[in-house]
């Protein structure tokens, strides 16, 4: 990792840059798989599947048998450990239920809110060499709180035409209505369409590699709503010497496992801790299995020594992390002013795996700087919210002239005459 000591502010934006390709280098690749399966459908689908995928699939859907069968290779263990991590999303996620508001806001005149389900929504869960099975915990659960009607789930299929197995029943256990074999822009394309076996949606929800992000935005293009621009991982640890340098190594780490163009970086008052922490990463890097991944994704990260607390969260709040971990003797200092974060983490005991699979909260979160606009997934993604009002006769005679005038202001005569005959009509009467 490089170190970066006191950096001024004009060089932020260049230290703090993601190692992500631009949009316009990738969407030309995604634009020409999306025209071809709104024209082609399963056929374009089953042709970038043996493309990208190295297999060929005689139904995308899987069978009742195979779901059967998937389950049966899922450990007790592991269906204790989801089961126990459900438990606990689901207490989060329905807490957030709220209540329909409806006011009076003149004599007569009544308006309300309502939450209705999003109908149809579409789940993307990245397979590959880190199967997700824990993102469907962490949206179809809110998807079912809410009552989506249909849950339709796409992940990549191995070289034998097969999804892991902890994606199946994770995806079976919370509620599912069906699982496509589809992986990368073809999902997102064939969901956003519809094929002759995949379902349109209305909404899609679910990380992904910068192509998947891509393809996501270019959904919407499409009347298709998105989460949001979810992309390649990221961490951002803000310490002191109150800190443990192997237990920020770890989550430092835990993040740069996710993929080579994940980025992680410390920001410390410490100059220790930076040389403690670069040994604990050298030294916890040698023994992980998917260090070679882990090491690509150091070279984008950064370890950074600032002078000050105030320093450190303003450079943090300019970077705005998808997971913010604080570890610092002023705790509140961060807590109360971070604005540009999608998930935070207080205390040494509080790691970022938490979040990723069984405190509760949601780890599906925007990054690539994103956290200063959009808001991670919660029970109101799944949502809409519509508005509802009733007038009474004197209800209109309160507000109607009000109408009038600004109708007339505007040059909307039609918008003017629609209250002008109900109030003559009523003064007429």
């Amino acid at each position: 990792m490089k170190t970066i000591y006191n950096p001024s502010k004009d060089t932020w934006s260049e230290i703090l840059e993601r190692p992500t390709q631009t949009f316009e280098a990738i969407e030309d690749t995604v634009k020409n798989v999306f025209k071809a399966i709104k024209s082609e459908g399963d056929v374009a689908i089953n042709k970038y599947t043996k493309q990208f995928d190295r297999v060929e699939l005689d139904k995308l859907q899987l069978t009742d048998n195979e779901i059967s069968e998937a389950q049966n290779l899922v450990s007790k263990e592991l269906k204790e450990a989801i089961q126990l991590a459900k438990a606990n999303i689901e207490k989060f996620h329905a807490a957030q239920k709220t209540d329909p508001v409806q006011v009076e806001t003149t004599t007569g005149v009544v308006c309300w809110q309502e939450k209705k389900p999003i109908q149809k929504v579409g789940l993307y869960i990245p397979g590959g060499t880190a199967p997700l099975f824990s993102t469907i915990l962490m949206l179809a659960i809110p998807a079912n709180i809410a009552g989506c009607k249909e849950i339709v789930l796409c992940s990549p299929p191995n070289t034998e035409g097969k999804i892991h197995p902890a994606i199946v029943y994770t995806a079976n256990l919370c509620g599912v209505t069906k699982i496509f074999k589809v992986g990368g822009i073809q999902a997102i394309a064939g969901m956003t369409f519809g094929t002759e076996s995949i379902p349109q949606v209305y909404k899609i929800f679910g990380p992904g590699n910068q192509f998947v992000t891509v393809a996501k935005q270019v959904a919407t293009q499409y009347n298709v709503a998105i989460d949001m621009p979810a992309g390649p991982s990221e961490l951002l640890v803000v310490a002191d010497d109150s800190a443990d340098a192997a237990f920020v190594a770890s989550d430092l780490l835990s993040q740069a496992e996710h993929g080579k163009d994940s980025q992680v970086i410390l920001v410390t008052t410490s100059k220790k801790l930076v040389t403690d922490v670069a040994k604990e990463i050298e030294l916890q890097l040698a023994v992980l299995p998917r260090r070679d991944i882990a090491k690509e994704a150091i070279k984008n990260s950064k370890l950074i020594y600032v002078d000050t607390d105030v320093e450190a969260l303003a450079l943090i709040n300019e970077y705005g992390p998808e997971h913010f971990i604080v570890c610092v003797e002023d705790e509140d200092f961060y807590v109360s002013n971070i604005e540009n974060a999608g998930s935070v983490f207080i205390g040494n005991y509080t790691p970022e795996s938490a979040g990723d699979y069984a405190s509760g909260t949601n780890h599906t979160l925007p990054t690539n700087g994103y956290a200063k606009q959009y808001s991670g997934v919660h029970l109101d993604s799944f949502y809409k919210a519509m508005t509802f009002q009733k007038i009474s006769k004197s209800g209109i005679q309160a507000i109607g002239n009000a109408i009038e005038l600004m109708a007339a202001a505007e040059g909307l005569e039609a918008h003017k005459n629609a209250v002008t005959l109900r109030l003559k009509s009523l003064k007429n009467n």
